[in-house]
């Protein structure tokens, strides 16, 4: 099985776009690496506590879609240098940084997860 470290992984992450919005907080990604999807997406995890997976979206063309709806008939894919937010809902976070940990599985990769670390910016929107 192909394996896919996770120091690319991480590079998926659009640095400084942690921030609090009007129902929790989100972030970016963008996709630099190449073409794939996930047949599931994992719950999110924040400073080792995981966050739950109804509780978690992502924004792709305007569309929110529940981390939970994502499946083998229905995958996350994100095509090249495309942009989507993951948002969070009933959780906001404190000034300062924060460790956030993204998993999926991959269908012949299996699970596939990254770390990283940012600050909370401010979001001019709210």
């Amino acid at each position: 099985m192909i394996t896919v470290p996770p120091f690319l992984l991480k590079r998926l992450y659009v640095k400084g776009s942690l921030r609090n919005n009007g129902q929790g907080f989100q972030f970016e990604m963008k996709n630099t690496l190449g073409s794939g999807y996930g047949n599931e997406l994992l719950p999110l995890a924040v400073d080792d506590r995981e966050v739950p997976r109804e509780s978690s979206y992502f924004v792709l063309d305007k569309e929110e879609i529940p981390f939970a709806a994502v499946s083998k008939e229905r995958p996350f894919t994100l095509a090249m240098n495309t942009i989507c937010t993951v948002t969070v809902k009933g959780v906001r976070l404190a000034e300062g940084p924060h460790r956030i940990r993204f998993s999926f599985v991959a269908q012949g990769l299996g699970t596939l997860s990254f770390e990283v670390t940012d600050m909370v910016g401010e979001n001019p929107a709210g």
